[in-house]
C-alpha cells in the first residue's frame, strides 16, 4: 500500500462503519465519463458538503489494490450496470493537496509534489525505471506504455494552492503549468481513464478562459447532473429525522434552503449529521470563526453590497452574475464577485433560473449576523438587536412601542432603497422583525395591488405564541390596515395553524416620517 497510489479502501470503510447516507450513485455518473472526452471532471462544492467523502468513495471503488465489493453491497451503485465493469480495476493515484500546503509554504511546493508522487508510483512499479529528467507525467507515460493500463487520478482539495498562495507568485504559475502538463497534453487520454478533482472553487480563469477548459465542471452554481449528490435531499433528511426521533421541521429551519441546480431543497450534510449526534440543532459553523471570511468580503461594500446583505437578512433575494468571477478568492472586483465566492463557500444559495442569491437558512443567517457585527456595521446591529424588543412589544399589544421600534428600524436602514419607497418600507419591516425567525416561519408578500405588503408570522412547531398578521399602509389611517386584513379574510387563511391571532396594522406618514400602530387580538 502506497502513500499516494493504491492506498486501499480504509478511508471509505471508516465512513461506512458510521452512519452513511448513500451517495454512491455519484460513481455511476463518473463511470459514464471514463475513456471519453468527458473523462476530466472538476467537482467543486462548499466545505462541509462531503467533498472528501466522495473522493474516498471513488478511490475505494476504483482502486485495484483492494476488494471493495462488500463495502458497496446494498448501496445504489451495486445495482448499476457499470458496477462490475470498473470495480477495483485501476491503479489509482489519490492526492490531497492540503498535505503539501500545510508542510510547504515557499516556491518549492510543486517540486515536492512531483518528487513524492514519482517516488511513490515507482514503488508500485519498481521494474519501470525513473529517468533523470522525468517529471511525473513523463514517468506515468512510461508506466502506461509498459503496462497498457491507464490510471484513475483523484485530487482532493485541488484548489488548496490557489487559496494559500497569491495569484501573481511563481507557485501559481508552476501549479497551473503542472495541471496543464498532466491533464491537457496529447498524452493525457492515454495515461488517464478518468480524472476527478474536487475542491471549493471551480477551475481558475485566466482572463475569460479556464486554465483547463477540457474539464467538465460541476459547481454550486452549475452542478450539471450531480446536484442531488452535493448535499442531503429532503427525503434523506426526513428518513434521518425519523430514525433519530428528531424534529424534521427544526432540521429544515436550520440546515435546508440550498437550491443547487434543479434540486430545490438541499441540506448542509455535515451540520445535519452533527445535529443528529448532539441531539439538538445549532450552528456548527460559529465555533470555527468562519464568519471572518464573510466579514472580509462584505466589508468591501462594492456597489451597495452592505445594503444587499441587509436586504438578504430580511429574506430578500439579490441579483447576481456569477460568470465574471475568476474563481480566485483573492481577486474580488465587484459585488457580483463577492456574492459568487459566498455561493461557492456555502454562505449564499443560488437560483439559476432567476440569477438570484439569498441566505439559505438559520445557521447561515447567524453567520451573516456575526459577520455584520465583525464588520462594525453598528447601525445594522442596532436594528437587529432591537428586533427582539419589537417582537415582545407586538405580543403584549404595546402599540406605541411597536411604532417607535419600526421608526428606529426605518431610520437605521434608509439607504436600502429610498426613504419613502414602499418596497424599502416593506424590507425595513422584515428587518425589524428579524428576531421573530427564531420562533416563527415568516411569509412576506410584496406589492400585489391589494395592499402593498403583508408580513405573516406563523408559529413554529411547539412554539406557544399567537400567529401574527401585519399589514403596512402608506399615508393612510392606521385603522384601514386592520380593516384591510379583515376584508381580505387573512385570519381565516391561517386559523389552521392557531386559534390565537394578532392583527397588526402599521401606517407610515410620508410628511412626518413617523409610523403609527394598531393591534387587535382575533380569537
Amino acid at each position: 500500500m502506497g502513500t499516494y497510489i493504491n492506498i486501499g479502501n480504509s478511508g471509505f470503510q471508516s465512513v461506512i462503519n458510521g452512519e452513511y447516507v448513500d451517495k454512491s450513485g455519484l460513481i455511476a455518473i463518473v463511470n459514464i465519463t471514463l475513456f471519453t472526452e468527458r473523462r476530466f471532471s472538476c467537482v467543486s462544492r462548499s466545505r462541509r458538503f462531503g467533498k472528501s467523502l466522495a473522493a474516498k468513495m471513488l478511490n475505494a471503488y476504483y482502486d485495484q489494490s483492494c476488494d471493495s465489493r462488500a463495502l458497496f453491497a446494498g448501496l445504489e451503485i451495486a445495482n448499476d450496470p457499470s458496477f462490475e465493469k470498473h470495480l477495483n480495476k485501476y491503479p489509482v493515484i489519490f492526492l490531497d493537496l492540503t498535505n503539501f500546503t500545510t508542510r510547504f509554504k515557499d516556491d518549492s511546493i510543486m517540486q515536492h509534489v512531483q518528487k513524492e508522487l514519482i517516488d511513490d508510483v515507482h514503488k508500485a512499479f519498481p521494474d519501470i525505471p525513473v529517468m533523470d529528467d522525468d517529471d511525473l507525467m513523463a514517468y506515468l507515460i512510461r508506466v502506461t506504455d509498459s503496462t497498457q493500463q491507464p490510471f484513475i487520478f483523484i485530487i482532493d482539495e485541488w484548489d488548496a494552492i490557489c487559496r494559500e498562495f497569491k495569484p501573481d507568485t511563481h507557485v501559481m504559475d508552476d501549479f497551473v503549468n503542472w495541471l496543464r502538463r498532466m491533464f491537457k497534453g496529447s498524452n493525457s487520454p492515454q495515461v488517464f481513464a478518468g480524472v476527478y478533482m474536487t475542491g471549493i472553487l471551480p477551475i481558475k480563469k485566466y482572463k475569460t478562459e479556464s486554465a483547463l477548459n477540457n474539464f467538465i465542471e460541476y459547481s454550486m452554481v452549475e452542478p450539471v447532473d450531480m446536484a442531488s449528490y452535493f448535499g442531503f435531499t429532503k427525503d434523506e433528511v426526513k428518513a434521518l429525522a425519523e430514525k433519530h426521533r428528531m424534529d424534521f421541521e427544526e432540521l429544515e429551519k436550520w440546515y435546508d434552503g440550498y437550491q443547487i441546480g434543479d434540486e430545490q431543497s438541499i441540506f448542509n450534510p455535515n451540520s445535519v449529521m452533527q445535529a443528529l449526534r448532539s441531539r439538538r440543532c445549532r450552528s456548527f459553523w460559529a465555533a470555527t470563526g468562519a464568519y471572518d471570511a464573510v466579514a472580509h468580503y462584505i466589508s468591501m461594500n462594492y456597489d451597495g453590497l452592505k445594503d444587499a446583505v441587509i436586504s438578504m437578512l430580511a429574506e430578500e433575494r439579490c441579483k447576481v452574475n456569477p460568470t465574471k468571477f475568476q474563481n480566485d478568492m483573492s481577486i474580488i472586483r465587484s459585488k457580483d464577485d463577492v456574492f459568487t465566492v459566498l455561493i461557492h463557500l456555502g454562505y449564499l444559495s443560488y437560483n439559476w433560473q432567476k440569477s438570484e442569491c439569498y441566505i439559505p437558512n438559520k445557521e447561515v443567517a447567524g453567520e451573516m449576523v456575526n459577520a455584520v457585527e465583525a464588520s462594525n456595521w453598528t447601525h445594522v446591529m442596532n436594528a437587529l438587536n432591537a428586533s427582539e424588543q419589537l417582537l415582545q412589544a407586538t405580543l403584549r399589544g404595546d402599540e406605541v412601542a411597536v411604532a417607535r421600534g419600526v421608526d428606529a428600524a426605518h431610520d437605521e436602514n434608509t439607504s436600502i432603497l429610498s426613504y419613502n419607497d414602499e418596497n424599502s418600507l416593506a424590507c425595513v419591516l422584515s428587518i425589524a422583525y428579524y428576531y421573530a425567525s427564531n420562533d416563527y416561519i415568516i411569509h412576506r408578500e410584496l406589492a400585489t395591488g391589494k395592499g402593498f405588503a403583508d408580513l405573516v408570522l406563523i408559529p413554529r412547531k411547539n412554539v406557544d405564541s399567537p400567529a401574527i398578521v401585519i399589514e403596512l399602509k402608506y399615508d393612510k389611517a392606521v385603522d384601514t390596515a386592520i380593516e384591510q386584513i379583515k376584508r381580505k379574510q387573512y385570519p381565516a387563511k391561517i386559523l389552521q395553524y392557531t386559534d390565537n391571532l394578532l392583527l397588526v396594522g402599521i401606517s407610515y406618514n410620508r410628511e412626518s416620517k413617523q409610523h403609527s400602530c394598531c393591534i387587535e387580538r382575533n380569537v
